[in-house]
């Protein structure tokens, strides 16, 4: 592996590990400050639209803001975030995050079913096994709550929002489809959002500006990392993200996921490398 790859294998995990750094202060804020997830939802996109604004230097191509597509993009990428936020109220991060990971699946059938996509009998068995493991963790019908429910919609806005990025992947730099989701994530999360601002407090206004940064930046690092390495080298540590999140989960709120949810983040991580590996 040359130095190039290291450096983005490096910048994947520092990505990984922000994302979730960022849903961990949007859990605190919900549940010890009173905010709203909407709140935090609309708070992070905001954020994350002025960190972009500034990095693209105020180039902006306008022509995106009235294609009905983006438009469908974004309220997708925003629902999702709204939807996960809502599971971190009452949710362990690493459970959360497991049940979330039933969106590259949910990708999955709809890019062979909506872009024509081709795939291979090992993929699909694969991809199965790598539901069996969402579902150890999310339990339907045996203890399922309704935070997992969240955390699972959220896994299904993610999943079609990968799909209508693939779709639209040609149609402008991936910064400025980056600065469109922010955008109009924001515009379309401050009605709910700012009815729920909570009271201001330092402490708020520190964890609002941890969780916008941490997963704008995460998402940008992400984005540097795929210009610099082929995909198939670094799609195998998405998966980082779920490791991460089971870390965070126990430094920050003391939690460890029970012997079966961590057993289908096992299998989630392991079906994933496989996938990818199958795909190489």
């Amino acid at each position: 592996m040359d130095r190039t790859t290291l450096g983005s294998v490096a910048l994947m995990f520092v990505a990984m590990s922000l994302i979730p750094l960022g849903d961990s202060a949007g859990k605190i804020l919900t549940t010890q400050y009173g905010a709203t997830p909407l709140f935090v939802a609309f708070a992070r996109f905001a954020v994350g639209a002025a960190m972009v604004a500034l990095i693209l230097g105020g180039r902006v191509e306008w022509r995106l803001y009235a294609d009905w597509r983006v438009w469908l993009r974004a309220a997708l990428i925003a629902g999702g975030i709204a939807s996960i936020l809502t599971a971190l109220r009452t949710e362990q991060i690493a459970t959360v995050f497991g049940a979330f990971f039933v969106g590259p699946i949910f990708s999955y059938v709809l890019s062979v079913w909506l872009l024509g996509e081709r795939v291979s009998r090992r993929q699909s068995v694969l991809l199965a096994i790598g539901f069996c493991g969402v579902l150890l963790v999310v339990r339907p019908g045996f203890g399922m709550t309704p935070g997992l429910g969240f955390a699972v919609l959220a896994g299904l806005c993610y999943g079609a929002f990968l799909t209508a990025s693939r779709w639209l992947s040609g149609i402008a730099a991936p910064r400025q489809l980056m600065l469109t989701q922010t955008v109009l994530g924001t515009a379309l999360l401050a009605p709910p959002g700012l009815l729920s601002v909570p009271e201001f407090s330092w402490p708020v206004a520190g964890l609002v500006l941890w969780s916008g940064i941490a997963s704008a930046s995460g998402n940008l690092l992400l984005v540097v990392a795929y210009r610099r390495a082929n995909a198939t080298v670094l799609a195998p540590f998405v998966y980082f993200q779920l490791i991460s999140a089971t870390a965070l989960g126990w430094l920050i709120f003391g939690t460890w996921p029970d012997p079966l949810a961590l057993a289908g983040l096992a299998v989630l991580v392991a079906a994933g490398f496989a996938t990818l590996a199958v795909r190489r």
